[in-house]
C-alpha cells in the first residue's frame, strides 16, 4: 500500500533513498498520517505541515546521533512513524501505546521530551554545549513554532546561545502565514547562497581583512545586514547573534535538504526561518486548521465533524460566565495565554473584542499582565490551564499573593486529562496554591457550583481560584441567578454512620456513589483554603473515620490539609487520604485511569474497607 514508507523502519533507511524519491515517501507518509489520525484521535493539521521537514531533517542529520529537539511536540507523528513507530501508531495517545509527544523513554530518537512550549532552543544550546565538551561532531537542531517564539523563555535562549558561538541550528516553523511571493525563487536562491560554502568564507574573509580598520569592519557588518533586510523578513536574529537564513519554502524538499547539508557544515549559531502550512497536502485541514488541530476519529473522505456535547462543556459554563459577567461590570477583562478554544473564550473573544486579550504563549507575561489591570482598579479574569499555571508560579506569588490583587484564576484541565498524558494532567495545582498566602481555593463538583464560584471570586478583593476538570460534568443545568457561596463553608450532602467522606470538587459524585454502600456521611468541602474548620473538627468529633478524596495529588494536597488543622488542634482521629498516587500517571482513558488510581466508587469502597473493618 506504501511502497516506500513500508520500507522505513529507521532514519538510515530513509538516507538510503535517492532524493528524487522522496517527494513520493512525503505523498505516502501524509496519507499514512491522515488515515491513522482518523482511527485514533490526535493533533493533525499540525503533523501535516511537518512533513517535509521532517523527512528533509532525517535525510541531512545523522539521527539520533545528531540531536532533534522539537519544540511543544504534537507536529512529531511524521518523526515518530520515521523512526521506527509506524506500527505504534495504531494506538497513539491510548494506554501502553505511543505518546503524543517526544518521549525520552520511548525512543532513542526523542532527544528531548517535550510538550509545554517554548523550551526546544534551551534543551539545544545544553546539548550542543555538552557536545563541544566532550569534543564530539554532533549537530544538534532545535525546530520551534511561530507560536512557541512568542514565549520569553526561547528569547532568552536565543540571547544565550547567540552570545556563545556554539554549533546550533535553530529551525523557526513559520505556519501562521500561507507561501506567498517573498517566499519564492528569488528567496530559495538567496537562502542558498547564505547557506553555502562559499558566503561564508567570503564573510570570514572580509571579517579578517577589514578587521585592522574597525570602522570599515563596523560599516561592513551593517551593509550586510541592510542587504539581507530588504529580502528576509527580519534581522532581529541576527542581533542575537545567529546567521539569518531565510525564510524558504517549507514544503519543498530540494530547497530544504539542500539549505539544510549547507548550514551542516557552517560554525556558530544558525537560523533557519521555514514557511509551511498547517494541514498541508489535506484540503479540509488546510482550510480550517484550527479545527483540525486536535481531532477525535472521523471519516478522512466525509472530513471531522465535531459530535455535540450531550451536556455542556466546564469551558463553555465559564465562557458562558464570563459574557454574564462581562455584561454586568464593565471592569473584566479576559486573558488567556492562546488558549482562546481550549478555554472557552470564543463567544466571549467576539462580543467583547476590547476586554479580550491573548497574550500568547506567555503564562509569566499573563499573570503579571493581570496584576497590572488590578492595580488600577480592572477586574481581570485569567483563563488557564493548570499545568500552564505552573509555568507562572513565581508571578503568581510575587506579582499578584503577595500584593493581595483581586485576580480570578479560572483553572481548566484540574485532575487527569486522559491522551495527553502527564505533561498536561494538572495534578499539582491544589498542593501548589494551598501552600500561598491570600489566596482563595475553590473546588467546584458540578456545573451550577462551577458558575457560582466563579460569581464569587470575582466578587472578591482578593487573589481567587477556581479549578475544575476537563470535559462535561455530572449533567446539572447551572442557575441563571447567580450568587455567592459563603466562602470556607462545606456542605453535608448525605448522611451516614461511622465515615465521613470529604470530597473536594469532581470526587464529590463517586463519593455518594460509594457512600451508598458503606452507609457513609459525605462532605462537599467545596473550598481548599480557607477550610471549613468548625464542619471538620465536629465530623473528627461524631466519626471513626474521616477519608478525603481528591483529583490532584496527595502529598500536601486537601487531604494535607485536613491533617495539618486536625494536628494543630491536637486532635486524635482515623484520616485516609485518597488522592493522585506520588508517580506520573501515564495517558489513557480518563474514567479507565481515575479507576487505576482508585478514585472511582469501586476504589473508594475498597479502600475504605481495607482501613475500617466496622
Amino acid at each position: 500500500m506504501y511502497p516506500l514508507l513500508d520500507t522505513i523502519n529507521a532514519p538510515s533507511k530513509l538516507r538510503k533513498l535517492e532524493r528524487k524519491t522522496l517527494p513520493q515517501l512525503a505523498d505516502e507518509l501524509r496519507q499514512f498520517l491522515v488515515e491513522s489520525v482518523a482511527k485514533t484521535g490526535g493533533h493533525l493539521s499540525s503533523n501535516l505541515g511537518t512533513i517535509e521537514l521532517t523527512i528533509a531533517l532525517h535525510y541531512v542529520f545523522d539521527t539520533p546521533h545528531d540531536r532533534l529537539v522539537w519544540d511543544v511536540g504534537h507536529q512529531t507523528y511524521a518523526h515518530k512513524i520515521l523512526t521506527g513507530r509506524r506500527e505504534g501508531m495504531s494506538k497513539l495517545r491510548m494506554q501502553g501505546g505511543v505518546a503524543g509527544f517526544p518521549r525520552r523513554d520511548e525512543s532513542e530518537y526523542d532527544a528531548f521530551g517535550t510538550a509545554h512550549s517554548s523550551t526546544s532552543i534551551s534543551a539545544a544550546l545544553g546539548m550542543a554545549v555538552a557536545a563541544q565538551r566532550e569534543g564530539k561532531e554532533r549537530r544538534v537542531v532545535a525546530v520551534i513554532g511561530d507560536g512557541a517564539m512568542s514565549a520569553g523563555m526561547a528569547f532568552e535562549a536565543l540571547n544565550n546561545a547567540g552570545a556563545m558561538n556554539t554549533d546550533l541550528l535553530v529551525i523557526l516553523n513559520d505556519n501562521d502565514m500561507s507561501i506567498s511571493r517573498p517566499v519564492g525563487a528569488l528567496n530559495n536562491y538567496l537562502a542558498r547562497l547564505m547557506s553555502g560554502q562559499f558566503y561564508a568564507t567570503a564573510r570570514r574573509a572580509g571579517e579578517k581583512m577589514l578587521g585592522v580598520v574597525p570602522p570599515m569592519l563596523e560599516l561592513a557588518k551593517r551593509a550586510e545586514e541592510h542587504v539581507k533586510g530588504m529580502v528576509t523578513p527580519s534581522t532581529l536574529f541576527e542581533e542575537f547573534g545567529f546567521n539569518y537564513i531565510g525564510p524558504i519554502d517549507g514544503h519543498d524538499l530540494d530547497i530544504l535538504i539542500t539549505t539544510l547539508n549547507n548550514i551542516k557544515h557552517l560554525d556558530g549559531p544558525q537560523f533557519l526561518h521555514i514557511v509551511t502550512r498547517k494541514g498541508a497536502g489535506y484540503k479540509a485541514a488546510e482550510d480550517d486548521p484550527i479545527l483540525y488541530h486536535g481531532v477525535s476519529k472521523f471519516n478522512p473522505d466525509a472530513g471531522f465533524a465535531p459530535k455535540a456535547a450531550s451536556k455542556p462543556n466546564y469551558n463553555q459554563i465559564f465562557g458562558d460566565w464570563l459574557c454574564d459577567m462581562a455584561a454586568l461590570d464593565p471592569r473584566l477583562i479576559g486573558i488567556t495565554p492562546a488558549m482562546r478554544e481550549g478555554s472557552g473564550l470564543v463567544r466571549f473573544s467576539e462580543e467583547y473584542p476590547d476586554r479580550y486579550f491573548d497574550v500568547g504563549i506567555a503564562e509569566q507575561h499573563a499573570v503579571t499582565f493581570a496584576a497590572g489591570l488590578a492595580c488600577d482598579g480592572m477586574k481581570p479574569v485569567v483563563a488557564i490551564y493548570s499545568t500552564f499555571l505552573q509555568r507562572a508560579y513565581d508571578q503568581l506569588i510575587h506579582d499578584v499573593a503577595i500584593q493581595n490583587l483581586p485576580v480570578v484564576f479560572a483553572i481548566d484541565r484540574a485532575g487527569l486529562v486522559g491522551a495527553d498524558g502527564p505533561t498536561h494532567a494538572g495534578s499539582f495545582d491544589l498542593t501548589y496554591l494551598r501552600c500561598i498566602p491570600n489566596i482563595t481555593v475553590m473546588t467546584p463538583s458540578d456545573e451550577n457550583e462551577c458558575r457560582q464560584m466563579l460569581y464569587t471570586a470575582f466578587q472578591m478583593n482578593t487573589p481567587a481560584a477556581v479549578r475544575y476538570p476537563r470535559g462535561a460534568g455530572t449533567g446539572v443545568v447551572p442557575q441563571k441567578q447567580m450568587e455567592v457561596i459563603p466562602v470556607g463553608r462545606g456542605e453535608i450532602r448525605r448522611s451516614g454512620e461511622k465515615i465521613a467522606l470529604l470530597a473536594f470538587g469532581s470526587m464529590l459524585k463517586p463519593c455518594l456513589e460509594a457512600a451508598e454502600e458503606l452507609n457513609a456521611t459525605v462532605v462537599n468541602m467545596r473550598f481548599v483554603k480557607p477550610l471549613d474548620n468548625d464542619l471538620i473538627l465536629s465530623l473528627a468529633s461524631s466519626y471513626e473515620l474521616l477519608v478525603t478524596v481528591e483529583e490532584n495529588t496527595v502529598m500536601g494536597g486537601a487531604g494535607s490539609a485536613v491533617v495539618e488543622l486536625l494536628e494543630s488542634r491536637g486532635i486524635v482521629v482515623s484520616v485516609l487520604q485518597l488522592g493522585l498516587p506520588d508517580i506520573f500517571i501515564d495517558q489513557g482513558d480518563p474514567s479507565q485511569m481515575l479507576a487505576d488510581c482508585g478514585l472511582d466508587k469501586a476504589g473508594i469502597i475498597r479502600s475504605v474497607r481495607a482501613r475500617h473493618s466496622g
